[in-house]
């Protein structure tokens, strides 16, 4: 079972490089961000909820190329969105 993960997941990266990547690299922007405007409580909220927008957008985007999105995966990515916001307002930064 693993080999079939591990199969299935350079399959999907090899596919959809310039996707995976625009999400690295987003992620990487949004750790920056948060990094240069430490303490800075409502500019760190507003970097926190713009990367949970693009990430929404970024998964829309890449299930419409693949023709397989469905309501159920755009409200997965939502709930993913607000369990991130949660976990990094909440726990992470006070």
């Amino acid at each position: 079972m693993t080999k079939h993960f591990y199969i299935n997941l350079q399959k999907e990266l090899k596919n959809h490089i310039f996707d995976y990547l625009l999400l690295f690299t987003a992620g990487i922007f949004f750790l920056i961000l948060l990094n240069i405007f430490r303490g800075q409580r409502t500019i760190e909220f507003f970097v926190l909820v713009s990367f949970a927008f693009f990430y929404i957008i970024w998964g829309v985007y890449h299930h419409i190329v693949n023709e397989t999105l469905h309501l159920k995966t755009v409200v997965e990515y939502i709930l993913i969105a607000f369990i991130i916001i949660f976990l990094l307002k909440i726990i992470i930064l006070p």
